[in-house]
């Protein structure tokens, strides 16, 4: 039997929103059949895969029932359709247009960055309240005023927006891009936005992630540590019962 037809005729989009746990692994899922498309490998098994990102093969296949039924046993998954296939879960399988709002050190880093077309996104326009950075041009996109973030959103039928502004202001300007017609935000602004349910917004709070990175190589040193002062403490209690 043909393993590409097969699982062809079985693709399904999901039947309802899946949690954000799921979309952040089918995300990982997605990169690692990229990367084994690009080598040239045509299959792989729950069990690479799973080896691969840290997780269980009970748990790569649970995920990725949700978007019907691709692997075979024996065979695995067909990586080139794997690709297909959640490309268009993500919407990647096409070009998104993007609006960068706030050019400062992040936003101009953003705009240089050269790896989003590769993910099916390409930034289009960005906007600025300062003078000295309006007409300038990053990553090939020159900065517009904040006067022109309407009507050129408007025109130019972008859909999502990465907003790198100071927190005081991202609410309002979070509000303009609802607006404007924008129906995803990525966030980079240190505040909780709580827009209308029509746009998605994904919060990136650095400091939070270091927080959760800091906490976990506390909490390894103090467990080490507690593991030492244990057996520190096993061993004197040993010392002292053969003197007794």
């Amino acid at each position: 039997m043909n393993v590409r037809a097969d699982q062809h005729n079985k693709t399904l989009l999901p039947r309802s929103p899946l949690s954000s746990l799921v979309v952040k692994r089918l995300s990982l899922y997605l990169r690692y059949f990229e990367e084994l498309d690009e080598k040239g490998v045509k299959t792989s098994s729950s069990h690479q895969l799973a080896e691969a990102l840290g997780l269980s093969a009970a748990q790569v296949r649970k995920d990725l029932g949700y978007l019907g039924q691709f692997g075979r046993p024996g065979v695995g998954y067909y990586v080139p359709d794997m690709v297909n296939r959640l490309r268009k879960v993500f919407g990647t399988d096409k070009v998104w247009d993007l609006a960068v709002v706030g050019v400062g050190s992040l936003g101009r880093a953003l705009l240089r960055y050269k790896g989003f077309l590769k993910r099916g996104f390409r930034p289009v326009a960005a906007f600025d309240i300062a003078k000295s950075k309006i007409g300038k041009r990053f990553g090939g996109i020159t900065v517009q005023p904040m006067s022109q973030l309407e009507s050129t959103i408007r025109d130019k039928r972008i859909k999502l927006a990465i907003l790198s502004v100071p927190a005081s202001v991202a609410r309002e300007v979070a509000e303009r891009l609802l607006n404007a017609g924008i129906k995803g935000i990525l966030n980079f602004a240190p505040v909780n936005l709580n827009l209308s349910e029509r746009t998605a917004v994904v919060p990136v709070d650095l400091a939070v992630q270091l927080e959760q990175i800091s906490y976990m190589v506390n909490a390894s040193c103090e467990s080490y540590s507690g593991t030492v002062n244990q057996r520190r403490q096993d061993r004197m209690e040993s010392r002292s019962k053969k003197r007794r």
